[in-house]
């Protein structure tokens, strides 16, 4: 067959077998060399030319399958099903939900990377086995993975690092794994990227920043969801209790807004999840209280509608987030970076 005599295995090189007989294979499609529904080696084949065990075969030939590079037909063997974007960066890039700063994050990142690669965006819902069930069935299927680490627990209590899901993660080259928004002292260290929101100290230095305003009010009520299908980090709490306590400040939190608040004047709420604010601006209109005189609030992650209805927020550069991660697998360089949050101080404070 044509394509033996382009295939080129070096014994000297350090590079496992398996990794030469998949590069070698992508090399002659980009060149050329193997076009769409071409009939490629069989394993026994590929193994008696270059006197290679079919371990070795079969592990190249399944990676290439994963990556949809070939397909196999059932007695007939093996074929090229993919030519397009052969010679691209493959990068996995994993979420644990579709939200808005998640969607701007990717969007970003997307935008930055550029034409020369091809990004597979997966969701596993906080959810550790999907998470875990894609590790494995992709695992030295991409070039790059992109990884937003949060989960729950049974009882719908934030994680960011569950055992199975760090000994998974530590499996995947750390030059090929980037970290983003959730990341934790001493953990994944040697990633090529962690690029992250620092929750404990992005609010508490955000309310900082509005104390002045903040100060004006006669009691500080942070909505934080305990138990939520996408639960949030705790250290949001730690970084409220914190500021609340330096400032002498009263306050309350509230596992969510309920159709019918108790509402006073002089209240300042703290919304996490969208559902929380549209209820509580419902409320605060029906009640016929002024916004930001009468009832504030503050908001978490800017939106192009919260900005036109002049809700305050709390919100981390996402922008900066998804180009960063981008530049980092770019370059090939470490970067390990907080990315900054601002306190964004409208009509709702």
């Amino acid at each position: 067959m044509d394509l033996i005599k382009h295939i080129k295995i070096d014994e000297n090189s350090r590079v496992p077998k398996y990794q030469q007989i998949i590069d070698s294979i992508i090399h002659n499609i980009s060149v050329g060399n193997l076009t769409m529904d071409q009939k490629i080696p069989s394993i026994n084949m590929f193994s008696e030319e270059f006197y290679l065990s079919r371990d070795t075969i079969e592990k190249a030939y399944s990676i290439l399958k994963e990556r949809n590079i070939i397909t196999p037909i059932r007695g007939k063997g093996y074929y090229i099903s993919r030519t397009k974007l052969i010679s691209k960066v493959n990068i996995l890039f994993l979420v644990n939900k579709i939200s808005n700063y998640k969607s701007e994050i990717y969007n970003h990142f997307i935008a930055s990377i550029g034409a020369n690669s091809h990004i597979d965006l997966q969701v596993y819902h906080c959810d550790e086995t999907l998470f875990l069930n894609l590790i494995e069935k992709n695992k030295s299927a991409y070039d790059y993975y992109v990884i937003m680490p949060h989960f729950k627990t049974e009882d719908l209590k934030h994680i960011s690092y569950p055992n199975k899901v760090l000994s998974a993660l530590k499996k995947i080259p750390l030059d090929k794994l980037i970290i983003l928004d959730n990341v934790k002292p001493n953990i994944l260290d040697g990633a090529l990227g962690k690029i992250h929101q620092d929750f404990e100290n992005d609010i508490y230095d955000a309310l900082s920043q509005g104390l002045n305003r903040i100060k004006k009010y006669k009691k500080i009520i942070l909505v934080f969801p305990e138990k939520s299908i996408y639960p949030y980090p705790k250290r949001i709490l730690h970084g409220f209790r914190k500021f609340c306590v330096k400032h002498k400040l009263d306050f309350e939190i509230l596992d969510k807004i309920y159709d019918d608040m108790v509402l006073k004047k002089g209240d300042l709420f703290i919304t996490i999840r969208e559902t929380d604010l549209v209820n509580l601006v419902k409320q605060v209109r029906e009640n016929e209280y002024l916004l930001g005189t009468d009832i504030g609030i503050i908001s978490y992650n800017d939106t192009p509608l919260k900005e036109l209805l002049g809700i305050t927020v709390i919100s981390t550069d996402f922008k900066v987030m998804g180009e960063t991660a981008a530049k980092t697998i770019i370059d090939k360089k470490k970067c390990k970076l907080k990315v900054p949050s601002n306190l964004i101080e409208r009509e709702s404070l």
